[in-house]
Protein backbone atom coordinates (compact mmCIF):
# COMPACT_ATOMS: atom_id res chain seq x y z
CA UNK A 1 0.00 0.00 0.00
CA UNK A 2 1.34 3.13 -1.07
CA UNK A 3 1.97 5.79 2.07
CA UNK A 4 3.23 9.07 2.87
CA UNK A 5 6.67 8.81 3.75
CA UNK A 6 6.84 9.38 7.84
CA UNK A 7 9.86 12.26 8.10
CA UNK A 8 7.44 14.08 4.98
CA UNK A 9 4.18 13.58 7.20
CA UNK A 10 6.00 14.75 10.43
CA UNK A 11 7.50 17.89 8.96
CA UNK A 12 4.09 18.65 7.31
CA UNK A 13 2.96 18.60 10.76
CA UNK A 14 5.67 21.15 12.49
CA UNK A 15 4.41 23.73 9.81
CA UNK A 16 0.72 23.68 10.26
CA UNK A 17 0.08 21.74 7.65
CA UNK A 18 -1.89 18.19 7.14
CA UNK A 19 -3.13 15.95 4.58
CA UNK A 20 -6.82 14.95 3.34
CA UNK A 21 -8.58 13.31 0.18
CA UNK A 22 -11.84 14.39 -1.10
CA UNK A 23 -12.99 11.12 -0.43
CA UNK A 24 -12.35 7.54 0.56
CA UNK A 25 -11.89 6.18 -3.04
CA UNK A 26 -9.77 9.10 -3.83
CA UNK A 27 -6.70 7.53 -4.95
CA UNK A 28 -4.71 11.74 -4.30
CA UNK A 29 -4.02 13.26 -1.04
CA UNK A 30 -3.66 17.55 -0.48
CA UNK A 31 -1.91 19.39 1.99
CA UNK A 32 -4.47 21.56 4.06
CA UNK A 33 -3.47 24.67 5.79
CA UNK A 34 -6.65 26.31 7.21
CA UNK A 35 -6.83 30.58 7.14
CA UNK A 36 -8.48 29.71 10.67
CA UNK A 37 -7.30 27.20 12.96
CA UNK A 38 -8.69 25.78 15.95
CA UNK A 39 -7.38 24.50 19.05
CA UNK A 40 -8.49 23.24 22.69
CA UNK A 41 -6.45 24.57 25.51
CA UNK A 42 -5.75 22.48 28.06
CA UNK A 43 -6.93 23.79 30.48
CA UNK A 44 -9.81 25.15 29.26
CA UNK A 45 -11.58 22.49 28.29
CA UNK A 46 -15.22 22.17 29.69
CA UNK A 47 -16.66 19.51 31.91
CA UNK A 48 -20.33 19.90 32.06
CA UNK A 49 -22.57 18.41 34.35
CA UNK A 50 -23.92 15.74 32.32
CA UNK A 51 -20.04 15.00 30.84
CA UNK A 52 -19.12 14.52 34.38
CA UNK A 53 -22.25 12.24 35.11
CA UNK A 54 -21.05 9.74 32.11
CA UNK A 55 -16.97 9.71 33.21
CA UNK A 56 -18.35 8.75 36.85
CA UNK A 57 -20.31 6.11 35.78
CA UNK A 58 -18.03 4.11 33.39
CA UNK A 59 -20.82 3.17 31.17
CA UNK A 60 -17.79 3.42 28.26
CA UNK A 61 -14.80 1.29 29.14
CA UNK A 62 -11.69 3.40 27.40
CA UNK A 63 -8.32 2.11 26.41
CA UNK A 64 -5.59 3.64 24.33
CA UNK A 65 -3.21 2.32 21.88
CA UNK A 66 -5.20 -0.95 21.56
CA UNK A 67 -7.19 -1.01 18.34
CA UNK A 68 -5.62 1.90 16.18
CA UNK A 69 -6.45 0.59 12.73
CA UNK A 70 -9.97 0.03 14.01
CA UNK A 71 -10.80 3.01 15.21
CA UNK A 72 -9.45 4.54 11.93
CA UNK A 73 -11.53 2.39 9.73
CA UNK A 74 -14.36 3.14 12.30
CA UNK A 75 -14.07 7.11 11.98
CA UNK A 76 -13.55 6.89 7.79
CA UNK A 77 -16.96 4.20 7.99
CA UNK A 78 -20.11 6.76 6.73
CA UNK A 79 -22.86 7.79 8.93
CA UNK A 80 -25.81 9.20 8.53
CA UNK A 81 -24.52 12.70 9.75
CA UNK A 82 -21.17 11.81 7.67
CA UNK A 83 -21.85 10.27 4.60
CA UNK A 84 -18.26 10.96 3.10
CA UNK A 85 -15.14 10.56 4.76
CA UNK A 86 -11.61 12.48 3.96
CA UNK A 87 -9.62 9.34 4.84
CA UNK A 88 -8.98 7.38 2.12
CA UNK A 89 -6.22 3.79 1.76
CA UNK A 90 -3.22 6.24 1.35
CA UNK A 91 -4.34 8.03 4.64
CA UNK A 92 -5.33 5.43 6.61
CA UNK A 93 -2.19 3.30 5.85
CA UNK A 94 -0.07 6.38 6.48
CA UNK A 95 -1.39 7.22 10.31
CA UNK A 96 -0.67 2.77 10.58
CA UNK A 97 3.03 3.73 9.68
CA UNK A 98 3.29 6.58 12.25
CA UNK A 99 1.57 4.32 14.52
CA UNK A 100 4.09 1.73 14.67
CA UNK A 101 6.82 4.25 14.87
CA UNK A 102 5.32 6.08 18.24
CA UNK A 103 4.10 9.29 16.55
CA UNK A 104 0.05 8.39 16.52
CA UNK A 105 -2.05 7.06 18.98
CA UNK A 106 -5.69 6.85 19.75
CA UNK A 107 -8.39 6.47 22.12
CA UNK A 108 -10.81 4.00 21.87
CA UNK A 109 -14.50 3.81 23.86
CA UNK A 110 -16.17 0.21 24.33
CA UNK A 111 -18.98 -1.18 25.15
CA UNK A 112 -18.98 -4.85 25.96
CA UNK A 113 -16.47 -6.27 23.30
CA UNK A 114 -18.21 -3.35 20.90
CA UNK A 115 -15.99 -0.62 19.62
CA UNK A 116 -18.44 2.50 19.94
CA UNK A 117 -16.43 5.59 19.43
CA UNK A 118 -13.04 7.59 20.15
CA UNK A 119 -10.11 9.42 17.94
CA UNK A 120 -7.10 8.93 16.75
CA UNK A 121 -4.23 11.73 16.06
CA UNK A 122 -0.61 12.55 15.65
CA UNK A 123 2.10 13.52 18.15
CA UNK A 124 5.45 15.46 17.58
CA UNK A 125 7.29 16.45 20.60
CA UNK A 126 4.23 18.25 23.33
CA UNK A 127 2.04 18.63 20.64
CA UNK A 128 -0.66 16.47 20.11
CA UNK A 129 -2.81 16.96 16.59
CA UNK A 130 -5.87 15.61 16.70
CA UNK A 131 -7.15 14.05 13.13
CA UNK A 132 -10.59 12.22 13.67
CA UNK A 133 -13.08 11.32 16.35
CA UNK A 134 -16.30 9.28 15.79
CA UNK A 135 -19.54 8.41 18.38
CA UNK A 136 -21.26 5.10 17.85
CA UNK A 137 -23.31 5.88 20.98
CA UNK A 138 -24.13 8.70 22.82
CA UNK A 139 -21.55 11.15 24.15
CA UNK A 140 -18.52 8.40 23.20
CA UNK A 141 -16.70 11.06 21.43
CA UNK A 142 -16.98 13.26 24.49
CA UNK A 143 -15.55 10.31 26.46
CA UNK A 144 -12.45 10.11 24.70
CA UNK A 145 -11.91 14.00 24.48
CA UNK A 146 -11.75 14.30 28.04
CA UNK A 147 -9.71 11.53 28.35
CA UNK A 148 -7.61 12.28 26.05
CA UNK A 149 -7.33 15.86 27.53
CA UNK A 150 -6.66 14.18 30.79
CA UNK A 151 -3.62 12.63 29.11
CA UNK A 152 -2.33 15.17 27.59
CA UNK A 153 -2.12 17.06 30.53
CA UNK A 154 -0.64 14.48 32.88
CA UNK A 155 2.40 13.71 30.35
CA UNK A 156 3.00 17.40 29.74
CA UNK A 157 1.96 18.33 26.38
CA UNK A 158 1.29 21.79 25.73
CA UNK A 159 -1.10 22.29 22.60
CA UNK A 160 -4.18 20.03 21.08
CA UNK A 161 -4.69 21.01 17.81
CA UNK A 162 -8.65 20.18 16.55
CA UNK A 163 -7.94 21.31 13.06
CA UNK A 164 -11.00 23.31 11.99
CA UNK A 165 -13.97 24.48 14.53
CA UNK A 166 -17.41 22.25 15.08
CA UNK A 167 -20.12 23.73 17.50
CA UNK A 168 -19.57 20.45 19.11
CA UNK A 169 -15.83 21.17 19.98
CA UNK A 170 -16.82 24.49 21.07
CA UNK A 171 -19.08 23.33 23.49
CA UNK A 172 -15.90 20.88 24.89
CA UNK A 173 -14.13 24.29 25.17
CA UNK A 174 -11.96 24.89 21.51
CA UNK A 175 -11.35 27.82 20.62
CA UNK A 176 -10.24 29.10 16.89
CA UNK A 177 -7.22 31.83 15.81
CA UNK A 178 -5.62 33.11 12.45
CA UNK A 179 -3.24 30.11 10.94
CA UNK A 180 -0.58 32.81 11.70
CA UNK A 181 -1.03 32.80 15.35
CA UNK A 182 -1.36 29.16 16.01
CA UNK A 183 1.72 28.96 13.57
CA UNK A 184 3.63 30.55 16.08
CA UNK A 185 2.32 28.83 18.97
CA UNK A 186 3.53 25.52 17.80
CA UNK A 187 7.23 26.80 17.05
CA UNK A 188 6.97 28.13 20.73
CA UNK A 189 5.85 24.59 21.55
CA UNK A 190 7.78 22.53 19.46
CA UNK A 191 11.05 24.86 20.58
CA UNK A 192 10.31 24.51 24.23
CA UNK A 193 10.43 27.99 24.25
CA UNK A 194 6.56 28.42 25.49
CA UNK A 195 8.39 26.90 29.13
CA UNK A 196 7.75 23.59 28.98
CA UNK A 197 11.73 22.95 28.57
CA UNK A 198 13.32 21.83 25.44
CA UNK A 199 15.89 19.53 27.11
CA UNK A 200 13.98 16.13 26.61
CA UNK A 201 14.80 14.19 23.66
CA UNK A 202 12.02 12.17 22.44
CA UNK A 203 8.63 12.07 19.99
CA UNK A 204 10.04 14.44 16.80
CA UNK A 205 14.20 13.35 16.64
CA UNK A 206 14.66 13.00 12.85
CA UNK A 207 11.18 13.86 12.06
CA UNK A 208 12.78 16.32 9.65
CA UNK A 209 11.05 19.64 10.43
CA UNK A 210 13.46 21.60 8.59
CA UNK A 211 12.05 20.61 4.84
CA UNK A 212 9.33 22.75 4.09
CA UNK A 213 6.09 21.26 2.80
CA UNK A 214 4.33 23.27 -0.07
CA UNK A 215 6.54 26.49 0.48
CA UNK A 216 4.24 27.00 3.83
CA UNK A 217 6.87 28.24 6.10
CA UNK A 218 10.75 30.27 5.98
CA UNK A 219 12.83 27.02 6.98
CA UNK A 220 14.93 29.64 8.90
CA UNK A 221 11.81 29.81 11.47
CA UNK A 222 11.02 26.54 11.97
CA UNK A 223 12.57 24.94 15.32
CA UNK A 224 14.35 22.13 14.66
CA UNK A 225 14.23 18.54 15.71
CA UNK A 226 14.78 16.94 18.63
CA UNK A 227 11.89 17.94 20.17
CA UNK A 228 10.77 18.09 23.90
CA UNK A 229 8.52 14.80 24.17
CA UNK A 230 5.37 14.32 26.10
CA UNK A 231 4.61 11.45 27.66
CA UNK A 232 1.46 9.08 26.64
CA UNK A 233 1.99 6.66 29.49
CA UNK A 234 2.02 8.99 32.67
CA UNK A 235 -1.90 8.47 32.79
CA UNK A 236 -1.19 4.90 33.29
CA UNK A 237 0.33 5.44 36.10
CA UNK A 238 -2.25 6.68 37.97
CA UNK A 239 -4.84 4.14 36.23
CA UNK A 240 -2.44 1.32 37.99
CA UNK A 241 -2.78 2.91 41.33
CA UNK A 242 -6.82 2.86 41.09
CA UNK A 243 -6.67 -0.91 39.89
CA UNK A 244 -7.56 -0.73 36.63
CA UNK A 245 -6.97 -3.56 34.44
CA UNK A 246 -6.86 -1.53 31.13
CA UNK A 247 -4.68 0.66 32.48
CA UNK A 248 -6.68 3.26 31.70
CA UNK A 249 -7.62 5.40 35.20
CA UNK A 250 -11.26 4.92 36.35
CA UNK A 251 -13.76 7.89 35.54
CA UNK A 252 -13.73 9.97 38.57
CA UNK A 253 -9.87 10.40 38.47
CA UNK A 254 -10.23 11.94 34.80
CA UNK A 255 -13.45 13.98 36.40
CA UNK A 256 -10.97 15.10 39.31
CA UNK A 257 -8.01 15.75 36.87
CA UNK A 258 -9.85 17.74 34.61
CA UNK A 259 -11.87 19.76 37.52
CA UNK A 260 -8.48 20.69 38.64
CA UNK A 261 -7.02 22.01 35.39
CA UNK A 262 -10.27 23.81 34.18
Amino acid sequence: METIDPALLLSAYAQGLFPMADGADDPSVHWVEPRQRAILPLDGFRLSRSLRKVLLSDRVRVTTDTAFSDMVALCAEPAPDRPTTWINPIIAASYERLFRLGHAHSVECWQDDRLVGGLYGVSLGRAFFGESMVSRVRDASKVALAHLVARLIAGGWRLLDCQFITPHLESLGAIEMPQADYLARLYSVLSGSDGAGAGVAGAGAGAGAGAVVGGAADSSSLPAPPFAAGDWGALDALGAAEGSATGSPPGYVIAQLLTKTS
